[in-house]
This record gives structure tokens, C-alpha cells and sequence, in this order.
């Protein structure tokens, strides 16, 4: 017999930091990696810059610039995946802050004050996990996730099991 999994979702900051964490550590690795490379490159660049044209000794405007612009980086490096939550939030819809999702044997649905969405197992690309969340990733610029202190219905094991057999996919741990 089969019992229904319900989760209770609130997409906060700590939500949506992680859901970008998700999708930079799976789907969008390969271009991460790149990116990162490039930035660190520039950051680099831009101290040899700086250190090069007579040290700090004379500070003009474009020492300031070059300065600043290496500042930005490095924190848009550092704090990338907080800066693409904030975005994401940014981009929500009215209502779509707070999700009840129930999972059948069909597929499952979320409820939101925006309205109901159905969805299909298969339509899901990757699925992952960190300590508090199951993630389902379905693009490059789309996940959902489901907050796991919140399940009723089974424990997070058996929910493991079910998901797997639904999708046939297995679940990346993210660290």
C-alpha cells in the first residue's frame, strides 16, 4: 500500500542560496568551472596591474578603477551562489514563495497560493541532496526543492527509494 509523501516548502534565502548551489554543482558545472577560471584569471591580472604601474605609491583614477573592479569580482566569486538566490527571489512570482507538494505513484503537485501545478516524473533531468534539502533539477535554470525536515508520510530513506524507482535516476549528494 502505497502512502502519500507531502513536503512543505518556504523558498527563503537559505532555500534559493541552495537551490543555485544545486544547479552550479550539477547542471551548470562545466560552465561554472570556466567561469571561475576566467575570474580568478582577471583577478589576478588586475593585482599584477595594480602592483606593476608603481605599486600603491600613486593612487589615480584608473588604479581606483582597476581596484574596484577587482574587488567586484572577487566577491561576485565568493558569494556567487548567494548573489544567484537573491536574483532568483528577485524573479518569483507573486505567491510562488511557499510551496505544499504531495507525491502519488502519477507524478506529484504543488500547491501555491499562485495556483495548483501537476508534474511528471519524467520530466525531471537530475535529482540531488544536501543535509536539508531533495532538489529536482530540470534545467540549467530551473529546480525545485523540497525541504526535508518538513516530510510527512515516510521517512527520507523511504522517499529515496521511491523517487529513485520513479525516475530511475540516481540522487547526487551535494556538499
Amino acid at each position: 500500500r502505497f502512502m502519500e509523501y507531502i513536503f512543505e516548502t518556504n523558498y527563503d534565502q537559505k532555500t534559493l542560496k541552495t537551490m543555485a548551489r544545486i544547479v552550479r554543482k550539477t547542471v551548470r558545472k562545466k560552465h561554472s568551472r570556466r567561469s571561475h577560471i576566467w575570474g580568478w584569471s582577471a583577478v589576478i591580472f588586475g593585482i599584477l596591474m595594480l602592483f606593476l604601474d608603481g605599486g600603491f605609491t600613486d593612487i589615480d583614477f584608473q588604479k581606483i578603477v582597476t581596484g574596484m573592479a577587482v574587488l567586484i569580482i572577487i566577491i561576485a566569486l565568493l558569494f556567487e551562489d548567494q548573489i544567484n538566490g537573491y536574483l532568483a527571489g528577485k524573479r518569483m512570482l507573486p505567491g510562488t514563495k511557499s510551496a505544499i507538494t504531495k507525491f502519488t505513484e502519477e507524478g506529484y503537485v504543488s500547491e501555491l497560493k499562485a495556483g495548483i501545478t501537476a508534474w511528471k516524473y519524467e520530466n525531471i533531468e537530475l535529482i540531488a541532496e544536501t543535509n536539508d534539502y531533495i532538489s529536482f533539477v530540470f534545467g540549467k535554470n530551473h529546480a525545485q526543492l523540497f525541504n526535508k525536515n518538513s516530510l510527512v508520510g515516510g521517512t527520507i530513506d523511504e522517499f529515496r527509494v521511491f523517487i529513485k524507482d520513479k525516475t530511475g535516476k540516481p540522487i547526487h549528494q551535494i556538499k
